[in-house]
């Protein structure tokens, strides 16, 4: 952060967790829930009256040969008077994604780092902010995976109703039963 700027990055990424659990979808591909959490960024930063931009250039250069160029962000926000704020959306744990986040942090702005999937995620050490949308997985019948939110707290299984305290499971392990191995 600049010299005076207040340290914001806690209640941004809450400030995102809290807008995001309100996203649901069903049947989605992989491509689907990332463009899908892009909108919901980009529907977020602008609802609080900042400028948004997809795609935003990042302060990390690429790798040789092309370290003329620079890298970039997945939704890029300005905000006046305010660090900027910069958010990858990634579904894998990708080193890039970190390193490139930390690079964004280290100039002052405030760095977020939205992970989807299945869970757990684990937060990143430092100044970038974790935040999650988690999901349920399963494939269809062509074997393509597809992702849900939210995740439905599944119930409890019913029981036969046998009171197990009182029933006689007999010795599983007695030899000379009535079909010895």
């Amino acid at each position: 952060m600049g010299s005076g700027a207040v340290d914001d990055s806690d209640r941004v990424a809450g400030s995102l967790q809290a807008w995001l659990a309100t996203v649901t979808f069903t049947d989605r591909d992989a491509d689907q829930v990332t463009e899908l959490l892009t909108e919901a960024v980009l529907a977020w930063g602008s609802a609080q009256g900042w400028r948004v931009y997809r795609r935003a250039r990042s302060v990390v250069k690429l790798p040789p040969p092309y370290e003329d160029r620079h890298s970039w962000v997945d939704v890029g926000v300005a905000r006046s008077g305010e660090a900027p704020i910069v958010v990858e959306i990634d579904q894998s744990e990708r080193r890039r994604t970190l390193e490139k986040l930390t690079a964004e942090a280290a100039e002052g702005r405030v760095a977020v780092w939205l992970r989807w999937g299945t869970g757990p995620f684990t937060a990143p050490d430092g100044l970038v902010r974790l935040v999650t949308c988690e999901v349920t997985s399963r494939k269809d019948a062509s074997g393509r995976r597809l992702f849900s939110a939210p995740v439905a707290a599944r119930p409890a299984p019913v029981h036969s109703g046998i009171d197990l305290a009182a029933a006689d499971q007999g010795d599983l392990f007695a030899t000379g039963g009535p079909n010895p191995a």
